[in-house]
C-alpha cells in the first residue's frame, strides 16, 4: 500500500460522524411519522412538521445573517418545488404509513434516484441517458417489482400504502430535476432557498389541510410522544439535518455526501424493528438490495470505467438525491 492509496484517517474522522448522524436522523423520520399519524391526520402532521422546520431554518438564517430571496421568479419556481418536494410527498408518506410499516416506507424512499433519472433525461433535459444508467434503471425497476411482491397479486390496503410511498418518491422525481433546471443556478445560498421553500410549503398546507382534514388540533391537545415526534421531524430532521448535510458536502464532497441515500433504509429498517417490533416479508429487503444496486449502477458507483493513462475518468452527471425529511437543496441528497 502506497502513501497515495492509504486512506486519510484524519479526513475520514472529520466527516464520518456527521455522515452517520445524518443517516440516522433521516432514517428515524419514518418512525416519527408512524408515531405522529397515531393522533394526527397526515396533512396535519405534515403542516406541523414543515412549520417547525421553517421556523428552525429562519432561526439559522438569522444567526448566519443570511436572507431570503427577493426575486419573484425564484419564489414562483420554489412554489412548484415546495409542492412536489415537500407538501405532497411528506403527506403521501403519512398516508402510506397508515397502511404499511415504517421500515417499508424507508425502503421506498430509496427508489427516488431511479425516478429522478428518467424524468431528468426525458422531461427536464438536465441529464443524458447512457447504457450504464439504462442498466441501473432496469435493475431498480426489477427491485421495485420484488419489493411489491407482484407475483402475490395486487390490491388491498397494504399494496395501496406501498403505492402511496412510491408516489412520494415520484414527487421527488419531479422536484429534483425541476429545481436543478430552474433554481440551482440562483445566487442564493442553499439555506436561503430551503427556508423559502419551507415557508411556501407551510402556506400551501395551511390552506389545503383545513379544507381536506378540518382544522388542525391544538398542540396542547396532543400527547408528549406525538409532540416530540413533530419537533423531531421539523427541527431535527429538517433544521439540524440540513446544517449537517451542508457540512458533509463541504468536507467530504457532494458525491460522497450523496451516498447517505444507501444508509437511510438500513437505519429505517433497524429502527422500525427495534422501536416498533415491525417485520418485513423476505422479498422486501431482497428487493431493496436490488433497488440500491440499480441506484449504484446508475450513479456510476459500480461499473465505472477505470481512469485512463492520464487519470481521466468518465464524468459523473448523476442527479443528486435529497432525503424526504430534509428541505430540497441544490446540492443535498434526499430522504424523509
Amino acid at each position: 500500500m502506497t502513501v497515495d492509496s492509504t486512506p486519510d484517517r484524519a479526513a475520514l474522522r472529520s466527516w464520518l460522524p456527521g455522515f452517520l448522524a445524518l443517516a440516522a436522523i433521516w432514517g428515524s423520520s419514518f418512525l416519527f411519522i408512524k408515531i405522529g399519524i397515531g393522533e394526527l391526520h397526515p396533512l396535519h402532521l405534515t403542516l406541523y412538521r414543515v412549520g417547525a422546520g421553517a421556523l428552525t431554518l429562519l432561526l439559522v438564517l438569522a444567526v448566519l445573517r443570511d436572507r431570503l430571496p427577493a426575486e419573484p421568479r425564484v419564489w414562483a419556481h420554489l412554489t412548484v418545488v415546495a409542492a412536489f418536494g415537500v407538501a405532497v410527498p411528506f403527506t403521501l408518506f403519512g398516508y402510506g404509513e397508515q397502511r404499511v410499516e415504517s421500515m417499508l416506507a424507508g425502503i421506498w424512499n430509496a427508489t427516488t434516484p431511479l425516478i429522478v433519472l428518467p424524468l431528468a433525461v426525458l422531461v427536464f433535459r438536465t441529464e443524458r441517458l447512457t447504457a450504464r444508467r439504462a442498466v441501473g434503471m432496469a435493475l431498480g425497476f426489477a427491485g421495485v417489482l420484488v419489493v411489491l411482491g407482484v407475483w402475490q397479486g395486487v390490491g388491498g390496503a397494504h399494496f395501496t400504502g406501498q403505492l402511496m410511498c412510491l408516489g412520494a418518491a415520484a414527487c421527488y422525481g419531479v422536484a429534483i430535476p425541476y429545481q436543478k433546471k430552474f433554481v440551482a443556478g440562483s445566487a442564493h445560498s442553499g439555506l436561503s432557498l430551503s427556508a423559502a421553500q419551507l415557508l411556501i410549503a407551510t402556506a400551501q398546507l395551511a390552506i389545503v389541510a383545513p379544507l381536506v382534514a378540518g382544522a388542525p388540533p391544538a398542540p396542547t391537545g396532543l400527547s408528549a410522544e406525538v409532540l416530540a415526534s413533530v419537533l423531531a421531524l421539523g427541527a431535527l430532521g429538517t433544521g439540524l439535518a440540513f446544517v449537517i448535510n451542508l457540512r458533509n458536502i463541504r468536507v467530504a464532497g457532494a458525491s460522497t455526501a450523496s451516498t447517505v441515500t444507501y444508509l437511510i433504509p438500513v437505519f429505517a429498517v433497524l429502527i422500525g424493528a427495534l422501536a416498533l417490533d415491525e417485520q418485513l416479508a423476505w422479498h422486501q429487503p431482497v428487493g431493496a438490495l436490488v433497488v440500491l444496486l440499480g441506484v449504484a449502477v446508475s450513479q456510476g458507483l459500480i461499473g465505472r470505467r477505470r481512469p485512463g493513462p492520464a487519470g481521466v475518468t468518465e464524468p459523473s452527471t448523476a442527479p443528486a438525491t435529497v432525503p424526504a425529511a430534509s428541505p430540497v437543496s441544490p446540492t443535498s441528497p434526499r430522504a424523509v
